[in-house]
């Protein structure tokens, strides 16, 4: 009897002991489990300013692959976070975010906003800092830094600055009789002057003439001097490097003082924005310029079309480009591959996302990408295309580019026939 008690008072003392630890136990696993920490990805973007109509849909497509990510489960386990600050398209302010992003923020990963001036500003701080950059819409960056761990999403291949008006020559060597003359018209900043050198190239490999070639101040807002002293020369040809406020001068200008040469376009930013297209409307007629795609049939790569249902659907409540046939595509294609890469690796380790990029083709909302020399791509797939049969300036007369927007070049995309001299498309 006596063994029998004793047994029974120590397992009464265990018992008052196991309760609270057991009530304990229970309040812990009723207390939600912690999130694990987010993987940020920092950016400086144009969200204000003259870029701020490219950035504004930039952004709009970037918020979509976050959500996209995040409902698949994110990245390594983890939830994905965009963190990002507005530039002002000032160049000036981008150094200092992203120092701000690496610093203070401590995000994981960065990648740039949209633009070359923007992008060239932010790659002393990335190089000092050592980090991985994926740059959206830069050109011929690396060029002058040769960093290792640059890489750009942007269709102009191994030799970027030709890229952007390669078509346009090439549209217009073919025509009958070939044009002879050229003149050279660029803003002096950073993709003004690398489009233009490539520009200089391309006349020199298709036998034109350079008969002007002057640069204008980024200050600029009187463009009727300029085109009156290019009508001077009287060229066959003119190419225009310009930013969107430049763009819409130029056109502008060019219809107040009747120039009239064969072929006309170029490498002019900001004729794929909705609302510069709204703006000059019939005056966009006849106008050659560099793309980088459209919605037709021949670039509906896998999820572009679905991603353009869900930008326009974004669009309509957050007051941006209603139509995102410009960077949407590329600003997700840029995260695309960024991602892709973090999961094939299984790490967030820099340099072991470069080795796996400068290797790897990714399948993005833009077709396949393959990085090559100096981290542009490894083929070149840039566009020109002409704008034909406008009518008006709404939306609507912008929505199907089957008929208002045909791409000439390169043949595999091809999409219309050009209308041939200029002032034949205007009279249309």
């Amino acid at each position: 009897m006596g063994m029998q008690m004793s047994e029974r008072m120590k397992w009464f003392r265990l018992s008052r002991l196991a309760w609270p630890v057991a009530v304990v136990m229970l309040l812990f696993a009723a207390l939600p489990v912690k999130a694990a920490e987010p993987i940020k990805i920092g950016f400086g973007m144009a969200l204000t300013g003259p870029l701020s109509a490219n950035g504004k849909m930039s952004l709009v497509a970037m918020q979509i692959w976050e959500d996209d990510i995040n409902a698949k489960g994110g990245l390594l386990g983890r939830p994905v976070k965009l963190v990002y600050y507005d530039d002002q398209s000032s160049p000036s302010q981008v150094p200092s975010i992203y120092a701000k992003l690496l610093d203070v923020d401590k995000v994981d990963l960065i990648v740039s906003g949209y633009a070359s001036t923007q992008i060239a500003a932010a790659m002393p701080v990335v190089i000092q800092k050592k980090k991985l950059f994926i740059s959206l819409f830069g050109t011929g960056i690396n060029e002058k830094f040769k960093y290792p761990k640059y890489f750009s999403m942007i269709p102009n291949g191994p030799t970027p600055k030709p890229a952007f008006t390669r078509g346009f020559f090439k549209v217009a060597e073919v025509q009958k009789p070939k044009p002879q003359t050229i003149a050279l018209v660029y803003v002096a900043a950073e993709f003004g002057l690398n489009a233009c050198e490539g520009a200089r190239e391309n006349a020199k490999t298709s036998g034109f003439k350079v008969v002007y070639d002057k640069s204008y101040p980024p200050s600029t807002t009187d463009y009727s001097p300029i085109v009156r002293a290019v009508r001077a020369v009287n060229p066959d040809l003119m190419v225009v490097c310009s930013y969107p406020l430049d763009t819409v001068g130029m056109i502008t200008a060019m219809h107040e003082v009747g120039f009239k040469p064969k072929m006309w376009g170029g490498a002019m930013v900001g004729l794929q924005a909705t609302v510069f297209k709204t703006k000059l409307g019939p005056m966009l007629n006849g106008i050659v310029n560099y793309e980088t795609w459209l919605p037709v049939k021949s670039m509906e790569f896998p999820g572009s079309m679905e991603l353009l249902k869900k930008y326009q659907a974004r669009a309509k409540d957050q007051g941006v480009d209603p139509l995102g046939y410009y960077m949407p595509v590329w600003a997700y294609a840029d995260l695309q591959v960024l991602g892709d890469a973090v999961a094939a690796t299984n790490s967030l380790n820099e340099d072991k996302l470069a080795d796996y990029m400068r290797k790897a083709t990714f399948h993005t909302v833009v077709g396949d990408v393959k990085f090559g020399k100096q981290g542009e791509w490894a083929q070149e797939r840039t566009l020109a295309a002409q704008f034909q049969n406008i009518k008006g300036k709404t939306v609507e007369d912008f929505r199907d580019p089957k008929t208002t927007e045909v791409i000439l070049y390169p043949p595999k995309y091809k999409s219309g026939e050009v209308i041939y001299p200029y002032e034949k498309a205007i009279m249309k």
